[in-house]
This record gives C-alpha cells, sequence and structure tokens, in this order.
C-alpha cells in the first residue's frame, strides 16, 4: 500500500477533522488540487516550504485509496508529485502526528516513515 504524506498546520488539520474531510491548505486552494510528497519528496517539500514553521502534523494518506482523482504530475525539478484533485477523506489517512523542529532547525520525521524520506 503506498503511502504518501500531507505536510499541514495543526489548526488547519483540527479543522478538517471537524469538517471531516481536508479541502486543502491556501496554496491548494490557490493550485486547484492538493499537494502531497513521495516518501523520497517530503523531507525537501518541508525543508523548501516549511522551513523553520512550527506547530505541523505529517498527514499519512493510502494512495490507492484516492482513486483517479489522484495524478502523479511533473513539478520540482520534473519529479512526479502526488496532486489530488478534490477533497481529501479522511478514511484514506493511515496516521498524522507532529513534525517538530529538531536542534538543526530541520523538520525530525517519525521513525516509520521510510528512510528516503528523512534525509
Amino acid at each position: 500500500m503506498p503511502i504518501i504524506y500531507k505536510i499541514c498546520p495543526h489548526e488547519l488539520w483540527q479543522q478538517a477533522e471537524a469538517l471531516g474531510r481536508f479541502t486543502g491548505a491556501p496554496v491548494d486552494l490557490a493550485d486547484g488540487y492538493i499537494h502531497f510528497s513521495t516518501p523520497a519528496q517530503v523531507a525537501e517539500t518541508a525543508a523548501r516550504h516549511f522551513a523553520g514553521a512550527t506547530n505541523l502534523v505529517l498527514v499519512s494518506v493510502e494512495a490507492e485509496v484516492l482513486g483517479a482523482a489522484l495524478r502523479y504530475e511533473a513539478s520540482r525539478g520534473g519529479d512526479l508529485f502526488p496532486h489530488l484533485y478534490g477533497d481529501l477523506a479522511l478514511d484514506a489517512v493511515r496516521g498524522v502526528v507532529d513534525l517538530p523542529l529538531g536542534p538543526d532547525g530541520r523538520h525530525v520525521f517519525p521513525a516509520d516513515v521510510p528512510p528516503g524520506a528523512a534525509g
């Protein structure tokens, strides 16, 4: 079961839980799809787009559950990134954990995130 990741402010994720679905962060709404990262991409996504940000969560999502609304499209450096065209139903979520900053200022990923994601 392939897992993809969404980095999200904690408060925004709380709103999604109350609503029963995640409709996207402001950047997602502006672009017309919800941005995700693969395990190999998520650490760089954190470094580029969330550098120094606190109070974040890492949302693990089972990609196959999303069906045809999930598309892998070329983005940063030509890499294929997962983009969800529609809301994220919470039944596709496999976990939500805090994403704290380490002493070096980089985000500390949980031990169960594949090694390619953490460095």
